[in-house]
């Protein structure tokens, strides 16, 4: 406002008719001078009080969020008030076993609305009937996430039978556990497609219903592979450093648009569900592999209480912090000690088991 003002002055000296002549009035070259030394000065205060005031802003904000987040970190499990999901719609994919039915469970006991998506009909309903029988009303949906025009199409189908989607749970996902150069093609394409391209379309199909709403949420199961190389994973991580750049790019356009829509990004590291069957941790007491009732109760916490990120076990917190700092040798070498590089050796998996 002040520089307008200046700038409004400075056009009267300069251009009115009735400024006589510099040669003719060296007072008013004088005048003129002073004027435009002023402004100047006036110019560069405001200019340098403005960047101070938002350097400060940005260093409050910037401090408070490392304060909120210590004491998050530092509080145990259940302290923090859970928000309610009580008649809100959840949409879980890959419900037919492992994460996804345990997810399924434990939104029900909440009185949640359950939409259940997997590949496996036979599974996914029994999923349903297990809700059923706790009396939870469950709708099981049976459809190829690999496939575009499938998530679409029943994304439509829930839409007009259940009604808009609440929480949207990205859960499926699949693992070929085979080195790159003894992938097929067509494996690695379809890892991609579940893993990594499916969160594209399910995003479209809901979340611009819960920013017209300013209310819902969106979460996905990543991994710590998301944020790690492991050798015998090449597919698996690449899907899974894709779905981490996913939520994390999601969660900026909506806090961009001022919405109160929560994205959670889940980075677990191998858990004990079937699809890592044969997997081994050399070191048990910094990464043990995980239970899934410990990393469900981990996830409704984070869920619940609209935490942006989880990493589980907590060790996970270190090993990122020392990869973000050091050079990437250094990083492989602990890694190599922990034996990263050697826990995919005698994957079996779930579909040699059955």
């Amino acid at each position: 406002m002040a520089e307008n003002v200046i700038m409004e002055n400075l056009t009267k000296v300069l251009f009115s008719d009735n400024v006589q002549d510099v040669d003719e009035s060296p007072v008013q070259v004088d005048y003129l001078g002073g004027m435009i030394k002023g402004a100047v000065i006036l110019a560069v205060c405001i200019m340098f009080a403005q960047l101070f005031s938002e350097c400060l802003n940005m260093l409050v904000k910037f401090f408070y969020y490392i304060l909120l987040g210590c004491i998050k970190a530092l509080l145990p499990c259940g302290v923090l008030p859970r928000k309610s999901v009580k008649d809100q719609i959840v949409l879980i994919t890959g419900t037919g076993m492992g994460l996804g039915r345990l997810l399924a469970v434990q939104f029900g006991k909440l009185g949640a609305r359950l939409v259940l998506w997997d590949i496996n009909e036979e599974q996914n309903l029994e999923t349903k009937k297990m809700l059923d029988d706790i009396g939870v009303e469950a709708h099981a949906y049976t459809i190829d996430l690999s496939s575009k025009d499938q998530i679409y199409a029943t994304a439509e189908k829930v839409r007009q039978e259940v009604g808009d989607v609440d929480i949207l749970f990205n859960n499926a996902g699949i693992v070929t556990g085979k080195k790159l150069f003894d992938c097929p093609d067509a494996l690695m394409e379809k890892t991609m497609s579940i893993n990594a391209n499916s969160l594209f379309y399910t995003a479209k199909c809901f979340v611009p219903k819960m920013i017209e709403k300013n209310s819902g949420h969106v979460i996905t199961v990543a991994s710590m592979a998301g944020h790690v190389g492991v050798n015998g994973l090449v597919d698996y991580c690449a899907s899974k450093h894709a779905a981490v750049g996913f939520n994390e790019a999601l969660r900026g356009e909506i806090r961009c648009l001022g919405k109160s829509v929560h994205v959670t990004t889940v980075c677990p590291y191998f858990i004990n569900t079937g699809m890592f069957n044969g997997v081994k941790t050399y070191a048990p007491l910094w990464f043990p592999i995980l239970e899934p009732e410990y990393v469900i109760y981990r996830i409704m916490e984070a869920v619940l209480t609209n935490e942006e990120n989880l990493y589980l076990p907590r060790a996970s917190h270190l090993f990122l912090l020392i990869k973000g700092l050091l050079p990437s040798r250094a990083v492989f070498t602990i890694a190599e000690y922990f034996g990263l590089n050697r826990s995919m050796d005698e994957y079996v998996g779930r579909n040699q088991n059955k």
